[in-house]
């Protein structure tokens, strides 16, 4: 049986400790996990039980919420983070990567942040999640999937302006995006041989030059030159066309050039059961596709959708790995 997966609580005055609570009670024994956070800042009729080892999680997660408790100097206020939780926030995070690595967890599944507290509060120098897991681990370049049942995209370029992306978007970059997915979807979904579409940076993927250039300097030259044994990479595609159901049968993922050409699709096809997948980490990773949720914490009604999605799929990947 694999170990229990870890959940970090995020930041405690967003939704992260309600949908944990829901999530539990949806999932209880069949996905065992447990809270890494304080337990007081879970909705209070939360049937919640403290655990002092990971180990204990699998017996406890049937009738309790597991939660392997770090105290936090401040109470969680819905709706307004409080910079003196700061440093117990990423706390929880080196915790739950530090378990993960020792083989006491199967995978790693944060709740979300709130960069302007961790800024204020611990000086944290990380544009997020993601480049803070892949300090923590030692890596210079890891990949960010979006994954559900309908699709997975992967953006080569995430979070900056769209009029840095062809500038930003090199032909190592993009070669190291698809050796990361390629090897991800190998080792963590259990994909003996990827298929992996690839977007054009241009409209009508450049449509031989008179759009652009980029499909025909470098970016078809080096997915020709790429080798065909591990993996099957085609493209460049025209973005418009790669989305639907016929043409997503015929690759497990796409790679895209930029954020927006990557998350539109995903988040139209199937937006509550979208999870945030890091490839290129040493240990399994997945979080919910959405943020913090300020403006409805505590109000009950946050649905706990894609962080169940992400603990099924984190579960699903442990077996595979």
């Amino acid at each position: 049986m694999n170990a229990p997966i870890a959940v970090s609580c995020g930041e405690p005055a967003g939704i992260g400790p309600e949908i944990a609570a829901k999530a539990w009670s949806e999932l209880r024994g069949s996905c065992p996990f447990f809270y890494i956070g304080d337990a007081a800042h879970l909705p209070p009729e939360t049937p919640a039980a403290l655990i002092s080892h990971p180990s204990e999680a699998a017996d406890v997660s049937a009738t309790a919420l597991p939660v392997l408790q770090l105290d936090f100097p401040a109470p969680n206020v819905p709706g307004q983070p409080d910079p003196l939780n700061a440093p117990s926030v990423i706390a929880a995070i080196e915790q739950g990567v530090s378990l993960v690595q020792s083989g006491l967890a199967s995978a790693l599944c944060t709740a979300p942040i709130h960069k302007k507290a961790l800024i204020d509060g611990a000086g944290f120098s990380y544009p997020g999640h993601t480049e803070f897991l892949a300090a923590l681990a030692g890596r210079d370049r890891v990949v960010m999937m979006l994954a559900s049942d309908q699709l997975r995209v992967v953006p080569a370029t995430i979070h900056i302006a769209l009029s840095e992306v062809p500038s930003a978007l090199t032909p190592d970059l993009l070669r190291d995006t698809i050796s990361i997915t390629a090897d991800g979807l190998r080792r963590q979904f259990g994909i003996t041989h990827p298929r992996i579409a690839i977007a054009g940076l241009n409209p009508h993927a450049g449509e031989g030059g008179k759009m652009g250039q980029e499909e025909l300097d470098w970016i078809a030259p080096l997915i020709d030159g790429l080798p065909n044994d591990s993996y099957t990479v085609t493209g460049p595609h025209p973005a418009d066309t790669m989305f639907h159901a016929a043409a997503r049968a015929r690759y497990d993922a796409a790679i895209a050039m930029y954020h927006d050409q990557a998350l539109i699709p995903i988040k139209t096809l199937d937006f509550d059961r979208g999870v945030n997948v890091t490839l290129g980490l040493p240990f399994i990773r997945t979080s919910p596709d959405h943020g913090t949720a300020l403006d409805i914490a505590g109000q009950g009604i946050a649905s706990p959708t894609s962080l169940i999605e992400a603990l099924k799929l984190a579960q699903r990947m442990a077996k595979s790995s």
